[in-house]
């Protein structure tokens, strides 16, 4: 196959995907050349039979009833379903029949990721497919959609022979990167790299802003990206570092991967018009309220990103009938909007504020595990709380205060929740607060760059640096990753053998290196079914590959999804127990994967591998 002609980054979102290139100049000047950054505007039904190129295509995908026939693309005569923006229009008329959110289940280890789970609640005539599958078919439709408009049966310029970027959150655990990565393969992409979104956030303003961005960040600067989309909420810390008299960037701290975002709002904004349609004395059935809610989401946008506006309308069908006459109309006024976004999901607290735990009821139906607590501002004093010290012990950082929090000096906004003014001014004058209480500077924020467009954008400045143009953020693990291991112990009722946690990829680790780890005793079982507990800490950076904890603070170490697998006994006996050394790699899409070599083998080559991802399989 040819060298790829193009870089592309894709923006696969839990609200909309997005989609931008460069050309990679070629010839003796190509050193030289500067490619332009452009947005690719994707082809997508707007309604039953017209297509639009539109710069967003919503996460949305729409299974049409036998009925409606065909939804046909230029290049699918046939297709029954639908990807993009008639999807989201479906989704308030028919939402057992709309796959939403498919990002935030991709991550959500409490279910079979790629187990037809989508649509919930999904007649029987409906497809049921994965999270990976929905995945899938989001990057199929802008592959078909680039293969139509840019190949133009070129095989060459196809984008499964491009170089591509795709984004994810930088909380996504090795698991639900793995299983990005295995939908881009599925959809043909072969050239593929994994980048966190705070980190093309900022590649995306410091592209925007040309040479002038070095004239806005300066050695000892900390840059706290604050990420707020469709499903999530992201908080990464980049600080300006001295190297060797350059200076360089690096991610010194990594939030926890937060299920809150525009999602929970048009959720709360739906229970809002629900209360008024039933003081109305009109009844809102569970089908309803998900229809409800797809139509919350339009009038937040709107509320949001238009102050002109007062209110909102809101018009849902009846369960099996027309908006005339059977359907519930109501409105959403600006001062509802107020009180339950901004004022619900950004409040002002103090700096020691932190989220709400509450008890987990016993039986629960299948959803999202949504943070229990809705401020993110609570969550983002929590983030400034645990990483107070993370900037200490970055080699070049000049820290030039201390106190109880880590002191940002700039803010870079993404995520569309974050196209709102008023919601980037609360968190601002939140924030600017705190750090001036803890004896720090207020913020300045970093303005610039198109929230809808800045990460596939950033996705592909991204892509140039790693071709030599521009400068590189130092990003490497996001997490320190650690194996428990399990010690010998008389049985006592009630008391599990004591477990100690083996650092096997440090904090930082880059991904394509690997390391041998220093001897330790330990065997594995071959033959028989057996669990592996892993750990993560986004607060331990001093820690090497093969410190070995025996205790630890109860937010220092986080619990992973445990593995369980049958080892292949191979040339032994089941059952044997097998001395071995570890080898660790990241892989270049960010995943962990650990090797345990036996210290005598009998075979050429024998080893057993783990990745750490949800299959558990060797």
């Amino acid at each position: 196959m040819s060298d790829p002609r193009y870089i592309i980054g894709i923006d696969l979102g839990t609200t909309h995907c997005a989609m931008a290139m460069a050309l990679l100049p070629t010839g003796d000047d190509a050193k030289d050349t500067s490619p332009a950054v452009t947005a690719f505007p994707v082809p997508q039904l707007v309604t039953q039979s017209g297509m639009e190129s539109r710069p967003l295509l919503p996460s949305c995908l729409y299974f049409a009833h036998a009925s409606e026939g065909a939804l046909a693309l230029p290049w699918d005569k046939e297709r029954t379903f639908a990807v993009g923006e008639y999807a989201r229009t479906r989704g308030a008329e028919s939402p057992t029949r709309v796959v939403a959110s498919a990002k935030s289940w991709l991550s959500h280890t409490g279910i079979d990721r790629r187990g037809p789970v989508l649509p919930l609640g999904a007649p029987e005539d409906v497809e049921k497919i994965s999270p990976v599958e929905a995945s899938f078919r989001y990057l199929e439709h802008l592959g078909e959609a680039w293969d139509r408009d840019v190949a133009k049966g070129d095989k060459s310029l196809q984008l499964a022979a491009q170089e591509v970027v795709i984004t994810v959150p930088a909380s996504f655990d090795a698991g639900a990167r793995e299983l990005t990565a295995e939908a881009a393969a599925a959809a043909g992409i072969e050239h593929l790299t994994l980048l966190e979104e705070p980190q093309a956030a900022l590649y995306a303003w410091i592209d925007a802003r040309g040479d002038k961005w070095r004239k806005e960040v300066k050695v000892g600067d900390v840059i706290l990206v604050v990420d707020v989309g469709g499903g999530t909420t992201d908080f990464s810390a980049i600080a300006a570092v001295d190297s060797g008299g350059s200076l360089e960037l690096a991610r010194v701290a990594v939030g926890d991967h937060i299920l809150l975002g525009g999602d929970n709002m048009d959720l709360a904004l739906a229970h809002v018009a629900a209360r008024k349609l039933e003081e109305q004395g009109k009844e809102v059935d569970r089908w309803q309220m998900v229809g409800l809610t797809f139509a919350c989401r339009v009038a937040k946008e709107a509320l949001l990103n238009d102050a002109s506006l007062a209110s909102y309308p809101l018009s849902i069908a009846a369960r099996g009938g027309k908006l005339i006459g059977g359907g519930l109309r109501t409105e959403i006024t600006r001062e509802e909007l107020v009180a339950t976004v901004i004022d619900g999901y950004f409040p002002v607290v103090e700096a020691s504020a932190r989220p709400a735990v509450r008890p987990r009821g016993g039986l629960t139906q299948a959803g999202l595990p949504y943070a229990q607590d809705a401020a993110v501002t609570r969550h983002l004093a929590s983030f400034l709380g645990r990483q107070a010290d993370a900037i200490a012990k970055v080699a070049g950082a000049s820290p030039t205060t201390s106190g109880t929090l880590l002191h940002p000096t700039a803010i870079v906004f993404n995520g569309g929740v974050m196209k709102s003014p008023a919601l980037r001014e609360r968190i601002v004058s939140t924030l600017d607060a705190w750090l001036v209480a803890d004896g720090a500077a207020p913020v300045r924020v970093l303005e610039g760059s198109d929230l809808d467009l800045a990460v596939a954008r950033g996705a592909v400045s991204y892509g140039l640096v790693r071709h030599g143009r521009g400068l590189r953020i130092r990003g490497g693990t996001a997490r320190a990753y650690y194996v428990g291991i399990e010690s010998p112990a008389p049985a006592v009722p009630g008391v599990e053998p004591p477990v100690s946690a083996l650092c096997v990829a440090p904090f930082g680790m880059e991904e394509g290196t690997n390391v041998d780890l220093p001897a330790h005793e330990l065997y594995v079982v071959v033959g028989e079914k057996v669990r592996f507990r892993f750990f993560g800490s986004s607060v331990r950076r001093a820690d090497v590959a093969g410190t070995e904890l025996h205790r630890w603070k109860k937010d220092e170490l986080a619990e992973l999804a445990p593995i369980e697998v049958t080892l292949p006994a191979g040339a032994r006996a089941e059952g044997d127990v097998v001395p071995v050394h570890l080898h660790a790699a990241i892989t270049e899409v960010g995943t962990l994967r650990l090797e345990a070599v036996p210290t005598t083998a009998l075979v050429a080559e024998e080893r057993w591998k783990l990745e750490l991802n949800v299959r558990g399989e060797v």
